[in-house]
């Protein structure tokens, strides 16, 4: 069985009867967790996004809590899947902005931390690999909005040098 393209999905897709649009949406959301999240985001969070950036903050500061200082590996390891949960949250979203805020909020907490990360070649390669991927969706944004979180963005870069 092969894949087919995206055009011809929606091609498929709009020659189905409500109901049966339903159906399937329903069916693709009991297969993958990511599947029902996305159709949640989709249906009942992407009227806020102000709200929903607050939700992945709140997410990422308790993932951040749950870190042990301890063990650097340990650490290390907790700090990828909090990225991952990000990175998730971002793909929902689709919206540059909110990539920008996410990705700013992931770099202070881990500044602020308290691990030795400075000492992590993995976690400084991390850190400075979002701030590559904040500058590039920073690009994307209005001037006025460019300027706001340009402000953040030199704070991290200082703490990184």
């Amino acid at each position: 069985m092969y894949t087919v393209s995206i055009s011809e999905l929606k091609k498929e897709l709009k020659q189905l009867p409500e109901e049966e649009l339903l159906a399937v949406c329903l069916r693709l959301a009991r297969y993958k967790k990511d599947n029902k999240e996305l159709l949640h985001y989709l249906l009942l969070e992407s009227a806020n996004e102000e709200f929903y950036v607050e939700q992945v903050k709140d997410d990422i500061t308790d993932a951040f809590s749950t870190i042990n200082p301890s063990s650097l590996y340990l650490a290390k390891k907790t700090i990828r899947k909090v990225l991952r949960l990000a990175t998730k949250q971002i793909r929902f979203s689709g919206n540059k902005q909110t990539e920008v805020e996410i990705l700013l909020f992931f770099c202070q907490s881990l500044i602020e931390l308290g691990i030795g990360w400075k000492g992590s070649k993995v976690l400084v390669n991390m850190l400075l690999n979002q701030i590559r991927k904040i500058e590039k969706a920073l690009a994307t944004l209005h001037e006025d909005l460019q300027y706001d979180y340009q402000e953040s963005l030199e704070r991290i870069r200082t703490a990184c040098a």
